[in-house]
């Protein structure tokens, strides 16, 4: 049976923070009307421990996430591709949707700098379910 669901993928070159909590949030929202998944090109050992805060935060819990290398099948599998704004290469396929979402690192900052980072992303993949998924209720 196909599987008519829309795909999206996150991608950053760490797949340790924005990356990661777009994909948990958009999977919350979605609740599984959407697949997902996020990958960086460069993965970092773990998640960031203030991202993993900042998500707990809303009730996410990201402390088994690993963040994981982007292969170009993550690429051909998802209809849509967001890039964080963080220059990363990404293959191009044709009939793939493209965005990228100019966003500040993470990295290095405390979890009271990464909540207004963490909102905004929120913001953003509320408005793209909402654009999948119309009859999706957030």
């Amino acid at each position: 049976m196909a599987d008519d669901r829309p795909e999206v993928l996150f991608v950053c070159v760490h797949n340790a923070g924005r990356s990661q909590m777009a994909a948990a949030l958009l999977d919350l929202h979605a609740a599984g009307a959407v697949r997902v998944r996020s990958a960086g090109s460069a993965p970092a050992d773990e998640v960031n421990p203030a991202v993993r805060a900042a998500m707990d935060e809303v009730g996410i819990d990201l402390s088994q996430q690993v963040p994981t290398r982007l292969a170009t099948d993550d690429v051909d599998a998802a209809d849509v591709v967001v890039t964080m704004g963080c220059g990363d290469a990404c293959p191009v396929f044709p009939g793939k949707r493209y965005l990228d979402w100019e966003l500040p690192d993470p990295a290095g900052r405390g979890v009271d700098e990464v909540r207004p980072i963490r909102d905004e992303i929120d913001r953003r993949v509320r408005e793209l379910l909402t654009e999948l998924v119309p009859t999706a209720t957030l």
